[in-house]
C-alpha cells in the first residue's frame, strides 16, 4: 500500500513538473507581467498611499530580529511588542517594492536592498506559522525587485525561502488530516506554497498543492463552515483560517490554476467557505464571539482586555477575506465593496492595486 502511495505521489509530481516546466516562472504572486502593469497605477489612490509610505521607509534603518514571536502572547509581553515593531519592516519592504515597480526610482530599490539584506543576514526561521505568516510580504517584495537585486542577496534570500519551504512541508505532512486541520495548518500551507512558487521548484509546488487540497477536504465542511469555528466559536478564526487559504489559491491562480473553486471529494471548497461567511459580513447574521471556545487562552485574552475576544463579531475583520475572494471571482466584488462602504474601511493598498490589475 505504501509503495502504491509513493508511486501515486511520484506520478503527481511528474505531471505537475511537466506543467510547471512548461509555464511557470519563479514568483509567488507578482509576476513580471504584473510588475510592468504597476507603472500605470502610480497616480491612483492606493498608488499614492504606497509611495508616501515608501518615501518614509526609505529614510529609516532596518530593525531585524533573529526570530519574531507573537503567537500565544498578550499585549505588553516584551517579545511580542519587540516583534510587532520589527515586523513593520516587512510592510516597508512591500511598499518599497511596489514603489520601485510603479516609478522605476532606484532610491526605492536601494532601500529594499538595505532592508532585505539586513533581515536575510540575521533571521532564522522557527517554522511557527503564526509568528511567520506575515512573511508573505517579504515574498511579495522579493517578487517585485528580484531581477534587480544584487546576485548574492538573491542567492541568500532564496536559501532562506528553501529552508522555509522544506521545513513547512515536512511539518504539514506530519500534521495532515486528523492531526491538525485548523488555522495553523492553513498558515503553514500558505507559506509552503508561496516559497515553493518563489523557488520555481516543481516537486515542492506539487507537494504544496497536494496538501492544500487535503486541507480543503479536512478543514472545510461541505456546508462551508471551517474547523476553527467549532473549536473557537468565533468568526475571527473563520476569517483567520480562510485568509491563508485564499492567498494560497491566489498564488495558484496567477500560475494558471484554480484552487479557489476546486472542490474536494466531500464537495467542500474555499469558495463555499466564503459563501458561508457572507451573511455575517453583510450583517444578515450576527455572532457572539468565543462564547463556547474550547481554548482557554481565548478567555485569557478577553480578561486581559484584548479587543474582539467577546461581544459581537466586527465585520471589518472580513474585509481582506472578501477582497481576496473577489480577486479570484468577480462575483464577490459587490459584497466586498458593500462591506467597505458599510464599515468605512478599505483593504490593504497592495490588494487594491491587484484589484486594479483585474486578474480575472
Amino acid at each position: 500500500m505504501r509503495g502504491m502511495q509513493r508511486i501515486g505521489m511520484a506520478v503527481l509530481v511528474m505531471l505537475w513538473a511537466g506543467i510547471a516546466g512548461a509555464q511557470m516562472q519563479p514568483y509567488a504572486v507578482f509576476s513580471p507581467e504584473m510588475n510592468a502593469q504597476l507603472k500605470a497605477l502610480a497616480g491612483s489612490g492606493p498608488g499614492k498611499s504606497i509611495l508616501r509610505a515608501a518615501d518614509s521607509a526609505a529614510k529609516l534603518t532596518p530593525a531585524p530580529l533573529g526570530h519574531v514571536h507573537t503567537e500565544h502572547t498578550l499585549s505588553g509581553d516584551p517579545i511580542r511588542e519587540k516583534s510587532i515593531v520589527a515586523e513593520r519592516d516587512w510592510d516597508r519592504m512591500l511598499n518599497l517594492g511596489l514603489a520601485y515597480r510603479m516609478t522605476g526610482d532606484h532610491k526605492y530599490l536601494d532601500a529594499e536592498t538595505k532592508f532585505l539584506g539586513a533581515w536575510v543576514a540575521l533571521y532564522q526561521p522557527d517554522l511557527n506559522p503564526i509568528d511567520e505568516t506575515r512573511m508573505d510580504y517579504i515574498l511579495f517584495a522579493f517578487d517585485l525587485t528580484r531581477s534587480d537585486l544584487p546576485q548574492p542577496l538573491q542567492v541568500k534570500t532564496l536559501a532562506l525561502f528553501r529552508t522555509m519551504a522544506t521545513g513547512y512541508l515536512k511539518d504539514i505532512e506530519k500534521l495532515s488530516c486528523g492531526k491538525d486541520t485548523g488555522n495553523w495548518q492553513s498558515h503553514r500551507i500558505k507559506l509552503a506554497t508561496l516559497t515553493a512558487y518563489e523557488l520555481g521548484d516543481p516537486e515542492l509546488i506539487a507537494r504544496a498543492k497536494k496538501f492544500y487540497q487535503e486541507q480543503v477536504k479536512c478543514n472545510v465542511h461541505p456546508d462551508g463552515s471551517v474547523e476553527d469555528f467549532y473549536k473557537r466559536d468565533a468568526l475571527h478564526y473563520v476569517a483567520y483560517d480562510l485568509e491563508p487559504l485564499l492567498t494560497t489559491a491566489l498564488a495558484a491562480k496567477v500560475h494558471g490554476e484554480d484552487g479557489f473553486h476546486w472542490k474536494s471529494p466531500t464537495g467542500s471548497s474555499v469558495a463555499i467557505a466564503v459563501d458561508w461567511l457572507l451573511p455575517y459580513t453583510s450583517g444578515a447574521k450576527t455572532h457572539e464571539e468565543f462564547v463556547h471556545s474550547k481554548v482557554p487562552f481565548d478567555a485569557e485574552r478577553d480578561k486581559a482586555g484584548e479587543k474582539g475576544y467577546s461581544g459581537p463579531w466586527d465585520a471589518k475583520a472580513g474585509v481582506t477575506t472578501l477582497w481576496l475572494a473577489a480577486l479570484q471571482d468577480a462575483k464577490y466584488g459587490p459584497a466586498a465593496q458593500q462591506l467597505d462602504t458599510r464599515m468605512g474601511v478599505q483593504p490593504a493598498a497592495w490588494i487594491q492595486l491587484l484589484t486594479s490589475l483585474k486578474l480575472q
